[in-house]
């Protein structure tokens, strides 16, 4: 079992990258991501489809798909790199015990032909000695937790609303006691107020029970509810990193900038804005910021080398931007 140290970050990520096999060679989908999640922090990943934000989540829970053609980098729990445990020994101590995940559509990912009160306690059943009706109680606890009566646990998933089926499979996600939970655009298929029903239970999950929570969305307003720090994400690298204020009132990317413009105000007569151009086709070879042909501010170099990191002083606020190297 990995030993817990509570002088380290609950999970490291160091230079992470994840290659994917396409007909022509390789795609590099998460391309050298760095950050940490402190016990009852929550980090938001923010980015358009496309930009590598599920693959950091199935390459963090060990679950690539078979096209994968690499998984590089150092992830840490307690100071131990778990990229290099064999599967067996991930499967039986970390998966779901230490980290979970909730996925991104609720309907595939539950059984329809099993109740969900069954599905909730499964993995308690099959990790845990546990008998059945211990199982239950435990079961049950979980969907009071959750804000779901009793009488959802004999119920098929046919029979509740989105909102329901969420609650549901962040249940199923707390039910071996993780301290860390990875949230896959949680609240995507749901209306708005739901989708604040949702936020409001995660909040107080993670205040509760000083969860670690990862949540992966691709609207920063939602994360700004919740997170604590905000990473931007764009064409597999995380462009912009630092605290809900640092990132929300003094963004330094262009590409955050624009994010944060493109949503509606409620006290501004100001429009909201669109960004212009397209995500880059990865299959490509990308050269310098792959931002730099939508980049308003878009500087010679851009097109030609990789901009560095930089990091304000005495702050956590990161930024991958040519711009900031100006005098």
């Amino acid at each position: 079992m990995i030993p817990q140290d509570s002088t380290r970050p609950l999970l490291d990520i160091e230079n992470l990258f994840v290659d994917y096999n396409i007909r022509n060679g390789t795609v590099r989908a998460v391309n050298n991501i760095s950050f940490s999640v402190q016990k009852g922090e929550a980090v938001a990943i923010v980015g358009e489809s496309g930009a590598g934000k599920s693959s950091i989540a199935l390459a963090l829970m060990r679950l690539l798909p078979k096209e994968t053609a690499a998984c590089e980098g150092k992830l840490s729990l307690s100071g131990t790199n778990y990229l290099n445990l064999d599967q067996h020994t991930f499967r039986k101590e970390i998966r779901w015990q230490i980290i979970s995940i909730v996925f991104q559509s609720a309907m595939d990912s539950l059984n329809p032909v099993v109740r969900v009160g069954q599905q909730v306690i499964e993995p308690l059943l099959i990790r845990k000695e546990v008998s059945r009706e211990e199982a239950k109680r435990e079961g049950l606890r979980l969907l009071e937790t959750v804000r779901l009566p009793h009488e959802i646990y004999d119920r098929y998933p046919h029979e509740l609303s989105g909102g329901m089926k969420q609650r549901i499979l962040i249940a199923m996600s707390l039910i071996l006691k993780p301290q860390l939970v990875i949230m896959d655009e949680p609240t995507s298929s749901l209306d708005v107020t739901v989708q604040a029903q949702i936020m409001n239970l995660l909040k107080e999950l993670k205040r509760e029970l000083g969860l670690g929570i990862i949540f992966i969305t691709h609207d920063i307003a939602l994360a700004s509810d919740l997170c604590d720090t905000i990473g931007v994400m764009y064409s597999g690298k995380i462009v912009e990193i630092g605290t809900a204020d640092q990132v929300l009132l003094k963004p330094r990317h262009p590409y955050t900038q624009l994010l944060l413009a493109s949503i509606p105000r409620l006290h501004s007569q100001d429009r909201p804005k669109f960004i212009p151009g397209y995500h880059p086709n990865l299959e490509k070879d990308l050269q310098g910021c792959h931002f730099h042909p939508r980049c308003p501010y878009v500087l010679e170099r851009c097109s030609y080398e990789d901009p560095p990191l930089i990091t304000s002083t005495n702050s956590s606020h990161k930024t991958l931007c040519w711009l900031l190297t100006k005098k």
